[in-house]
């Protein structure tokens, strides 16, 4: 049976194929043919996902569409997880997910047991796919109120992280009392401002 492998991080720093061989290996327990890997780094909460077009514009009526987990494949809204579903019931592809052992039945399975199985397996595909956008709300919410709380304390809030290595040295300098800001900012290549920040924070 081909299938498609379909694998996504969110961001650029995460690794997108951390689970390619655990995909493929699981492909070859069940006997699948694997003919294209899909990898990207993108928001499980768009349906603008470049690779994943591309392998639902390729596949085949009767391709399996294998994942790692429900939320490697979707965070949607529910009106876009339907819509993404509609494209993958249209196609005829048949959606397994790794983690998910009632979705390996499609392919291990046949007659009146698979017929059943489909339908449960449709059941808790949707009840994940929730799953996975409540979390995905929940998180940015937490990120939303940590933020909050720091404007409220008066923190900073974004901005680069800052220099430790050019702070101490900043800190070395401010020590000699024979060096007026000023003469400290040109010496460590930074604008008076800083010096005034690192001088007026406790070490």
């Amino acid at each position: 049976m081909n299938t498609h492998i379909y694998l996504r991080a969110s961001t650029k720093d995460q690794d997108a194929e951390r689970a390619l061989a655990l995909l493929q290996a699981f492909a070859s327990d069940h006997n699948l043919n694997v003919v294209a890997t899909h990898a990207e780094n993108v928001s499980g909460t768009t349906l603008e996902r470049p690779a994943l077009n591309t392998l639902l514009n390729s596949a085949k009526a009767g391709d399996v569409l294998l994942v790692e987990s429900v939320d490697r494949l979707s965070r949607l809204s529910q009106t876009d997880w339907a819509k993404l579903k509609t494209v993958i019931h249209d196609k005829g592809l048949k959606l397994v997910v790794a983690d998910l052992p009632t979705s390996h039945m499609l392919v291990d399975d046949k007659g009146i047991t698979g017929q059943i199985m489909q339908v449960i397996n449709a059941m808790l595909i949707d009840l994940m796919a929730t799953m996975a956008r409540l979390d995905q709300e929940k998180r940015v919410e937490r990120i939303k109120q940590g933020l909050a709380n720091k404007r409220a304390a008066g923190e900073k809030v974004g901005g680069k992280a800052r220099n430790e290595k050019k702070w101490a040295e900043i800190r070395k300098h401010l020590q000699n009392p024979t060096l007026t800001v000023e003469q400290v900012a040109r010496l460590c290549g930074v604008g008076v401002a800083t010096v005034y920040r690192v001088k007026k924070t406790p070490a």
